[in-house]
């Protein structure tokens, strides 16, 4: 069930492209919450008019995701504009939304997606957590600065590609070329019915160097073997494959997580890459011979040979083990313009986290360059 709220808006606390954080006083006296509205299904609610909130996520005090949502304003309805075209995002919903996709037939990149055989070698790094999104850029601009990204929201988690501040701004900073949002999420520069045409779509129109594939924000996790929603990083690697992509793993990795599921090496990373790959991927460790290579780093990468590489070996699946230097990534990733944060935890806090990362992006700059 919805838990339905009413109040007016007080003002704007802060907005970014696509979004809007507001204030709201609450009717009878309840007081005053944060809400976000995305504009595409309301508009941008103005002070002093009275909105319809869902506020299931704020009262069950979720973390990621724990705003009330503006779901109308009830006494201003949104100018009708005319929809692009006529795939529809977030289906069967009441906030349902017509959007242009690039494998829309009455689009402009329609016979440019329709006639792609494929990706020709194009990198493509898959991911858990979306905070790996910042540190993966890092590391690929630590090795290339011109190179081209596009970031393919998938729809495992937050469905509104503008729910990403990271992604917004990196927009900003030119630091990445173009959000493409997959499947049920909406949002982004561009919109795939897939993750496979949006995979096409970075390649083809865009004109990526490399392409990453990550759930939005707000993964959800149960603490069961399958229970989770990064899970869907197979899937990601799967559609890299068939298309003749060159897929690249990230690594999640923790030295601070007081979970022990999620210390080292995460089960997440295990199940994903170990036991739901079909395909070959590459796996990014630290070298031996580094300065920083310690214990910690050994100890994670016993644990990628045992819980990844050995059971899909099992599978018939064989994975590529690749050392990446690490030199240089440490200030590449102090030097971006986003707030380095994974699970309540900085860069300072729980450096592996983004380092592993970082290593996944450099992999695949070198693996765009063997073109």
């Amino acid at each position: 069930m919805l838990r339905w709220e009413r109040g007016t808006v007080k003002g704007s606390l802060s907005s970014w492209h696509g979004v809007d954080r507001l204030e709201i006083e609450l009717e009878d006296g309840a007081g005053a919450i944060r809400a976000i509205a995305y504009r595409e299904l309301t508009g941008r609610p103005e002070a002093g008019e009275r909105v319809l909130l869902n506020t299931n996520a704020l009262r069950r005090e979720l973390g990621t995701g724990g705003d009330a949502m503006v779901v109308a304003r009830l006494d201003v309805l949104p100018e009708a504009e005319e929809a692009g075209g006529h795939m529809v995002k977030a289906r069967y919903t009441p906030l349902q939304t017509m959007v242009d996709a690039l494998d829309d037939p009455d689009g402009v990149h329609y016979e440019t997606v329709r006639s792609a055989k494929g990706i020709d070698g194009m990198p493509v790094v898959v991911a858990d957590l979306h905070s790996s999104l910042p540190a993966i850029i890092a590391g690929i601009r630590a090795e290339r600065r011109s190179a081209r990204i596009a970031y393919v929201h998938t729809d495992a988690a937050a469905l509104p590609a503008a729910y990403s501040r990271s992604a917004a701004r990196l927009r900003e900073a030119d630091l990445l070329s173009a959000v493409i949002s997959a499947g049920q999420s909406f949002g982004g520069d561009h919109e795939a019915v897939t993750v496979h045409s949006a995979l096409i779509g970075a390649k083809h129109v865009v004109g990526a160097d490399v392409a990453i594939v990550i759930q939005g924000p707000g993964n959800l996790g149960t603490g069961t073997g399958w229970g989770f929603s990064g899970v869907q990083a197979a899937e990601a690697v799967h559609a890299a494959a068939v298309l003749g992509g060159r897929p690249v793993a990230t690594l999640r990795v923790s030295g601070a997580d007081e979970r022990k599921r999620h210390r080292g090496l995460s089960h997440h990373s295990s199940t994903a890459y170990g036991r739901a790959l079909l395909a070959p991927v590459h796996l990014p460790v630290l070298p031996r011979n580094d300065s920083r290579y310690n214990a910690f780093h050994e100890s994670v990468r016993k644990q990628v040979k045992t819980t990844i590489l050995k059971p899909a070996k099992k599978r018939g699946v064989l994975h590529h083990l690749v050392e990446v230097d690490a030199k240089g990534l440490r200030d590449a990733l102090e030097d971006m313009p986003v707030r380095m944060t994974t699970m309540g935890r900085t860069l300072a806090e729980d450096p592996s986290a983004f380092q592993y990362a970082a290593l996944a992006g450099r992999c695949a700059t070198a693996l765009a360059a063997k073109d």
